[in-house]
């Protein structure tokens, strides 16, 4: 899957609008201890932990991620920072297109700016790996504001070799350092594989003893319709059936979140920790793993339906009988395969199938089974990290988006055709849950998608309008990553639109943006210099070199200006 690098863009045309599907969240009033056992988990309830809330607009309690910077704090000077970014910057401008124009963010929301760390900053041992150049590296970072940084914590590093048995040393000295140079954490909890994706420079595969279970029953693990497996998360059919070692995925998934909880609760007791993403897929997403390289999709293929494995299939057996239609206990046999485009099959093409009752069904079932995995695993996160905030994380499929079907959402399990806005749901349950959504590919542009894959009809922009306002809609917290590299400011300042949209009556903006990742791309001097500006701009700061049309700043400048 490649991109080319951002070119400029500005739209004159609205957003899309779309169908909007009302959402009503419903607040679980279940007792704790109730609700565990429903799954088998101790029904232990243990103490609160603090942790800070702040009204939003609409009168739901909610967390802001905005801090406010200490007035009397220095950040240290580094050379890569100093005389070189005003250089830069000054001679920069001078070479930018007369086209392009920039809004002013000055006195806009702070947005906090964090930074994932290197996949293999720790290894397969659990030790962390150059501790002295990760210092370095972050004092940098810390130089320029950055607000913290972003970590995976691997389920098949810490409980790699027996269940229940957690080695968490490289982790604990990883924190150490951060809490040393007065960064914030973002914490993941990685259930899934590392390897194989797009960015992927390591291998971290599932624990072993998880990987032996898949040997002699390898429906444990997502198959597509001609029986290949994928080993890169677990099959949600097995949330609530007892195959690894005596207990279900969902308890193994608990039984890790609480040690992590117990391990690092000085971190958390210290405000270091000031939120934690819980993995709900495969790269840490709540999607199916529709489109595998592993498997031979390349973009932008449709990907297939992954709910071949016999736990899933009897879910699927068992709604069907519940509908009255035994029949449809079958997934489609015209969909394609993973590099099909939509046309090319009876069930994505305009007035396929995917729009036919049994399709409908189908659909429903599939897309709902995704909510209810993130239903009962966030559930359990919530009493995990009982005061602290959780997220959850949404892939950006963007492609096929102009299409009817929206086929390569479909696959992924987001029933999202353009007669249904198939976000709605997952923002309702995150609201019941209090999580906040992080979503990918906020620098894509449309032109740039149209102009390197026009068979593509791809729509980056329309997916993250539809995808922030589905959030926003209800009132729940919205973060967001860049989906691939990006050093450019013309990508940073896609970042910047959609972080602090313009004109926005009720002034709704991002609550934290991570930059994937921490590279020596990015310490490039050069790059270096553009990403402490995009910096700076995202927390609400002026900058010296910003590029105006001078017949419309005083025009523009009052409608900038959104109000903390």
């Amino acid at each position: 899957m490649t991109f080319s690098s951002i070119q400029v863009f500005h739209s004159s045309r609205p957003p899309n609008a779309f169908l909007r599907a009302t959402a009503t969240s419903s607040s679980s009033s279940s007792n704790a201890q109730t609700f565990v056992a429903s799954f088998g988990v101790s029904s232990r309830i243990w103490g609160s932990v603090g942790g800070n809330s702040c009204r939003l607009k609409c009168g739901t309690r909610f967390r802001t991620m905005a801090m406010v910077k200490d007035g009397g704090e220095r950040t240290e000077d580094h050379p890569l920072i100093d005389d070189s970014m005003d250089t830069f910057n000054n001679s920069q401008i001078k070479d930018l297109p007369a086209k392009m124009r920039e809004r002013d963010f000055a006195g806009t929301p702070y947005v906090p700016v964090f930074v994932m760390l290197p996949l293999g900053v720790i290894n397969m041992d659990c030790e962390l790996v150059d501790p002295e150049g990760l210092v370095d590296q972050l004092r940098i970072l810390k130089s320029i504001n950055v607000d913290g940084v972003m970590i995976d914590c691997w389920w098949g590093i810490v409980e790699s070799h027996s269940p229940q048995v957690y080695n968490w040393s490289g982790y604990r000295r990883l924190f150490q350092i951060v809490r040393d140079l007065n960064l914030k954490l973002q914490v993941v909890m990685s259930f899934h594989e590392c390897g194989g994706n797009v960015g992927d420079d390591v291998h971290i595969p599932l624990p072993g003893w998880v990987t032996e279970i898949g040997l002699s029953n390898p429906d444990i693990y997502f198959t597509d319709r001609e029986g290949r497996r994928n080993a890169e998360c677990l099959s949600w059919g097995i949330d609530k059936v007892r195959v690894l070692k005596g207990r279900t995925a969902v308890e193994v998934y608990f039984d890790y979140m609480r040690s992590y909880r117990v391990e690092f609760d000085d971190f958390f007791e210290d405000g270091i920790i000031s939120e934690i993403e819980v993995g709900l897929g495969p790269c840490g997403e709540l999607r199916y793993p529709s489109y595998p390289a592993k498997h031979g999709w390349r973009y932008p293929g449709i990907g297939e339906f992954q709910c071949y494995d016999k736990y899933l299939m009897k879910s699927l057996t068992e709604a069907a009988e519940v509908r009255g239609h035994s029949i449809w206990a079958r997934g489609p046999d015209n969909a394609g395969s993973y590099n099909s485009t939509p046309h090319e099959t009876g069930f994505f093409r305009d007035g396929g199938e995917y729009d036919s009752y049994y399709g409908r069904f189908f659909l429903n079932w599939y897309s709902q089974t995704l909510v209810d995995h993130a239903d009962r695993v966030l559930a359990l996160a919530n009493l995990a990290f009982e005061g602290t905030y959780i997220a959850a994380k949404l892939s950006g499929i963007h492609w096929w988006y102009k299409t009817a079907s929206h086929a390569a959402e479909l696959t992924a399990g987001f029933y999202n055709p353009a007669n249904r806005d198939g976000y709605a749901p997952i923002a309702a349950m995150l609201k019941k849950h209090e999580a906040a959504l992080n979503f990918t590919c906020v620098e894509l542009r449309t032109l740039d998608q149209h102009e390197d894959f026009p068979e593509a009809l791809a729509d980056p922009e329309g997916l993250v309008w539809q995808v922030l306002n589905s959030a926003w809609d209800v009132c729940i917290p919205v973060a967001s990553e860049n989906a691939l590299p990006c050093h450019d400011r013309e990508g940073y300042n896609k970042i910047l639109e959609n972080a602090k949209p313009l004109n926005d009556p009720d002034g709704r903006h991002l609550s934290a943006f991570t930059y994937l990742r921490l590279s020596p791309a990015l310490m490039e001097t050069h790059n270096f210099a553009e990403f402490g500006r995009f910096v700076k701009r995202m927390h609400g700061e002026e900058v010296s070199d910003l590029q105006v049309d001078p017949e419309k700043t005083h025009a523009e400048g009052m409608d900038d200006q959104v109000a903390p």
